[in-house]
């Protein structure tokens, strides 16, 4: 809802002093605040350092590059009882009076950080899970004023990643997708080189998050940029801000962290320097703050696909000052309606990998550069998109940022994947809600982002329910200003001709998501879909979030004859003119934007190892549902 806009309010600097916000925050209900992620001391218990958040804003060299490669299939450098393989302490040794002769690192291959080592190294790699080794000679960054502090900072490798400098390790960390630092303040050799020595390794396995059996190619290694980070002693260490509405008011919500010996009672500054707002608080014994903006002023402008209005936020402290670009809206659900920004809207998607667009079929894998991550979100944009799905697992910072000045909104999702999952284990659990906590604070800051997902296509058992009821009561306790879902695909008590959506976790959704490939998996044809009901026992709004089949780019025929651009044509046409029928619908994501790698599809005249569901291939060569799907959206300004 908009207010309006109070005489003279653009003009005004507001400036709330702490104890005018305190006593206004007994007025407020706490729910409206989103909550600050784990505790640094939490942080370290998994052997990692608090990450310092908005990386793209901060002081930091980039480690990016060339960097040694050693393949270790068998894990010899993890095994300390054999002085002659001391890979991870990077040193000439002669154990038990012979010279080490198992390896030199100055002799060994080279590869480029950030990329896989699948599609950018020795072809007998391609198909390689296992552990291998980097190594790089780093510099202390130069000239750091006293009480500096210094971050190693990546932000992300697949899957399992073992960290020492100069022989001595800083930790481990699990998960493919999520960011992680490690403080090495005083650790670093301020003359001569420093030995940054990484150990990643990429099996697949059960208690994994994913498991052993995801349907998307398991790209192994240093796959986004590793920095050096600077800070102040004392520094923000997170912070979030939000647009919510509360009693028939927005309000401007706002949270900060601050980390180092100096965090507490310290004076924390907010401005928004375009809407004239400005408001200081103290932090509590902890370091944090919280923030109320109230009223928000007649003059902003909500964030939105058609208007991406990005603000200048500044929040500063006595040591530290970090700027960021901010987009404000709302988002909820009434009924069976999803509503931004106080107005109902379809959600005109498609479902994304990340994994580049090539220059040939061999190209591709799991480097993603600005450019790269452009192209992806430019072509959903060519085809009337309003949102994406990047699924399965986080995407790149880079994809987030750019939805936000592209104007997409995003689902974004944890690798909480199938059957492949041990519902009853608690340190997959842990793994699990550690992923989301760490996804969430990453992007919190995202006006695109409006659903966090908790898993894709689960089964129906009560470990499971228990399981993902976590996840959620932690991401609405984390960040309640955005909604919940997961991506369901089966029903108690449906059949080939009627979807039902009554699966128990949908009770504990926001919205509702089903994936279905009526047409393609199972016995009916394109033909049959029409005759397809739908049904549901929740009063919500429901996504298909994905829907499709596989067509060999330039692969021609009638449009019965599987595998063909026709048939796939088709199926989007009796799909989409089946979900215009069904007015509870109120988005798509189809099931996919771009070709992909997947272990699991064998067929060598037409997949060869590439899932063929995408509406371009994997060189970005478009079929002929891309022009079906864009008539549909783009036909339809508020379909169906």
């Amino acid at each position: 809802m908009s207010l309006p806009n109070p005489g003279g309010l653009r003009r005004l600097i507001i400036l709330f002093v702490f104890l005018a916000c305190a006593a206004y925050a007994q007025d407020a209900p706490s729910s409206i605040f989103m909550s600050i992620p784990p505790t640094n001391d939490e942080l370290k218990t998994h052997g990692t350092a608090p990450l310092p958040h908005n990386l793209y804003a901060r002081e930091r060299i980039d480690l990016s590059g060339s960097w040694r490669f050693l393949v270790d299939p068998v894990e010899r450098g993890l095994r300390n009882q054999y002085p002659r393989y001391t890979i991870p302490r990077d040193e000439k040794q002669q154990p038990l009076g012979g010279l080490l002769v198992e390896y030199d690192w100055d002799s060994a291959p080279a590869i480029t950080v950030p990329g896989d080592w699948n599609t950018q190294s020795n072809p007998r790699l391609f198909w390689y899970e296992g552990l291998a080794w980097y190594r790089r000679h780093i510099a202390a960054p130069a000239q750091l004023a006293p009480g500096q502090r210094v971050f190693l900072y990546f932000e992300a490798a697949n899957y399992r990643s073992h960290i020492y400098l100069n022989g001595e390790k800083l930790g481990v960390h699990e998960g493919g997708f999520t960011p992680f630092a490690f403080e090495v303040t005083g650790r670093l050799k301020a003359i001569g080189a420093n030995s940054l020595v990484v150990g990643v390794d990429s099996k697949r396995q059960f208690g994994n998050v994913p498991g052993s059996d995801a349907d998307w190619f398991n790209y192994g290694g240093i796959t986004r940029p590793v920095w050096l980070v600077i800070t102040p002693g004392s520094f923000i260490q997170h912070y979030s801000l939000a647009l919510s509405e509360h009693a028939g008011r927005e309000i401007i919500t706002a949270t900060v962290r601050l980390d180092g010996a100096h965090s507490a009672d310290a004076a924390v500054t907010i401005r928004i320097p375009e809407l004239k707002l400005e408001t200081i608080v103290r932090t509590d014994a902890q370091g944090c703050a919280t923030f109320k903006l109230f009223p928000a002023p007649g003059a902003l402008a909500r964030w939105s696909p058609e208007s991406p209005k990005l603000y200048a936020v500044i929040i500063a402290t006595d040591t530290d000052r970090i700027e960021d670009r901010i987009g404000f809206r709302t988002i909820a659900v009434r009924g069976d309606d999803i509503i931004l920004n106080g107005r109902s809207i379809f959600l005109r998607g498609i479902s994304i990998h990340e994994e580049r667009i090539g220059i040939r079929e061999d190209d591709g894998g799991r480097k993603l550069d600005w450019n790269d991550a452009r192209r992806l979100l430019t072509e959903a944009k060519a085809l009337g998109c309003n949102f994406v799905r990047l699924a399965h697992y986080p995407h790149s910072e880079k994809m987030t940022r750019l939805a936000d000045e592209l104007g997409l909104l995003v689902w974004s999702e944890i690798p909480v994947y199938q059957e492949d999952i041990p519902y009853t284990d608690p340190h997959t659990l842990k793994l699990a809600r550690r992923m989301q906590s760490d996804n969430i604070a990453r992007d919190q800051n995202r006006a695109s982002v409006i659903i966090w997902s908790v898993a894709n296509e689960t089964p129906l058992t009560s470990a499971r329910l228990a399981f993902l009821r976590t996840l959620i009561a932690d991401a609405r306790a984390q960040d309640p200003s955005r909604l919940i879902s997961a991506a369901l695909n089966r029903s108690p008590n449906g059949s080939d001709r009627e979807i039902v959506i009554d699966d128990p976790l949908g009770e504990h959704l926001d919205v509702l998501a089903y994936n279905t490939y009526i047409g393609w998996y199972g016995a009916l044809s394109p033909a049959d879909i029409p005759s397809v009901t739908w049904r549901t026992i929740y009063h919500k709004p429901l996504l298909l979030s994905e829907f499709g089949t596989d067509a060999k780019c330039g692969t021609r025929g009638q449009k019965e004859s599987r595998w063909t651009e026709e048939y796939q044509a088709w199926f989007y046409e009796q799909t989409l003119a089946g979900a215009s029928r069904t007015p509870w619908i109120k988005g798509l994501s189809p099931w996919i934007l771009k070709d992909f790698r997947s272990p699991r599809r064998f067929r060598a005249d037409y997949q060869n190892y590439w899932n063929r569901k995408g509406l371009i291939s994997e060189t970005g060569e478009r079929k002929q549902a891309w022009q079906v799907l864009h008539d549909f959206y783009t036909n339809n300004d508020n379909p169906p």
